[in-house]
């Protein structure tokens, strides 16, 4: 039985990101993970009710804010409790999260003042998991 991993869907080529596209891996990429694991895809963004497309988003502290200045904190955290009820109830213990999001970035995110200049820290679907024991790794790391 292989071991299940929640990964972030856009990285399998769902269009869930914010301007509606994804960031799918590599074919061979894909191919390899799904020998070897079985894959969970989540998208933590719109698990919390948040539309695709829609406004980026960055963590400004502990909050999350849209372009806009709208605070989408309260959709986040729904998110990531979401997918930490899946992982636990399919018992997955690793997860595959999109690097740099404001929902799944691992070890590096945006700053919040929508520049593209990245700052130490954890999405907030990233940074519950790891708080539950849940491993997470970026796709540059798989």
């Amino acid at each position: 039985m292989k071991k299940k991993v929640i990964i972030s869907a856009c990285l399998l080529g769902v269009e869930c990101r914010y301007d509606g596209k994804s960031n799918r891996l590599p074919e061979e990429k894909l191919r390899e993970l799904s020998e070897k694991y079985e894959l969970i895809p989540v998208c933590p963004e719109c698990y919390g009710g948040l539309t695709t497309p829609r406004v980026p988003s960055e963590r400004v502290g502990d909050s999350v804010l849209s372009k806009t200045g709208t605070d989408v904190t309260k959709q986040f955290n729904r998110g990531a409790e979401a997918a930490l009820y899946l992982a636990k109830l399919l018992g997955a213990d690793m997860a595959i999260l999109k690097e740099n999001s404001p929902s799944c970035g691992s070890g590096t995110i945006y700053d919040g003042t929508f520049s593209g200049t990245l700052t130490p820290g954890d999405g907030v679907t990233a940074q519950l998991l790891k708080a539950n024991g849940i491993a997470v790794i970026g796709e540059s790391e798989i």
